[in-house]
């Protein structure tokens, strides 16, 4: 099956099941910290991509679909609890573009994670009124939280 060809709706269902079993105990998943390291970068890689089709009509440089940005702020939201298990000790590998502070402040780290956590579902809830200007308030302030996690545990790309 082609995942192209999968109506939105069934292709959200489809990563949100391999979602749902990817998030299943992590530590005992990961049998290299390399696969931790592919594993939340596919997460975040996923996550931006979403986000970025909302920043994309916020910003005027698609046209506003409601309908889009629903479902793209479902992924941001689903996916933003994932990455997260997948910082565990020995996974501060070179090149991972993870700065060493995310194991020294793990707690602060956490914190970020949880500040995003609490950002999306309001996302969501600005989608789901079909108004960009409401979309547009939540957006911004969901990508200031990204931007600071960024900022202190992000190597520059």
């Amino acid at each position: 099956m082609n995942p192209a060809s999968l109506h939105p709706k069934k292709l959200f269902a489809a990563v949100l099941a391999c979602g749902l079993l990817a998030s299943v105990p992590a530590q005992a998943q990961f049998a290299k910290p390399q696969d931790a390291v592919k594993y939340r970068q596919s997460a975040f890689t996923v996550m931006a991509a979403s986000f970025g089709r909302i920043g994309a009509m916020v910003q005027g440089k698609a046209p506003f679909d409601a309908k889009a940005a629903l479902q793209n702020a479902e992924v941001v939201a689903f996916m933003s609890h994932l990455p997260w298990q997948a910082f565990g000790p020995g996974t501060d590998l070179p090149d991972s573009h993870a700065k060493p502070e995310i194991w020294k402040e793990m707690d602060k780290f956490k914190a970020d994670a949880n500040k995003l956590q609490e950002m999306t579902p309001k996302l969501v809830a600005a989608a789901k009124t079909g108004k960009l200007d409401e979309i547009k308030v939540v957006f911004g302030e969901t990508a200031k939280t990204c931007k600071a996690c960024h900022d202190a545990f992000r190597e520059d790309l």
